[in-house]
């Protein structure tokens, strides 16, 4: 069993900066890759942000290239996300979640990924 604790969400204005954390334990974590996805009321969730077991595979969604930025710590078994320039459509609640595989390849189905973290949100005000 892998657990997932997301922090770092807030309120920021449009323009501004956050980052997120998920710091996991439970398993070897350099086992897993991980990513970030996010949900607004009414939709899907959407992955977002995904890094493979050792950081050489990423993987962004167009709406977030070049404002966020997905990076790992193996060392320290935490994922982040560093989300710059937010809009108010960024307003979700985020999660993290970890597909268990070691591999070059990342997934994007969240049917994919194996564990999940409770969520931290994130509102972007105008």
């Amino acid at each position: 069993q892998v657990q997932l604790v997301e922090s770092g969400g807030g309120l920021v204005q449009a323009g501004g900066s956050l980052r997120l954390s998920c710091v996991t334990s439970g398993r070897t974590f350099s086992n897993y890759a991980m990513g970030w996805f996010r949900q607004t009321p009414g939709k899907e969730r959407e992955l977002i942000a995904a890094i493979n077991w050792n950081g050489g595979s990423t993987y962004y969604v167009d709406s977030v290239k070049g404002r966020f930025t997905i990076a790992r710590d193996n060392a320290k078994s935490t994922v982040y996300l560093q989300m710059n320039s937010l809009k108010p459509e960024d307003t979700a609640v985020y999660y993290c979640a970890a597909e268990f595989g070691r591999s070059s390849a990342i997934p994007v189905q969240a049917y994919s990924y194996d564990y999940w973290g409770q969520g931290t949100q994130v509102t972007v005000s105008s």
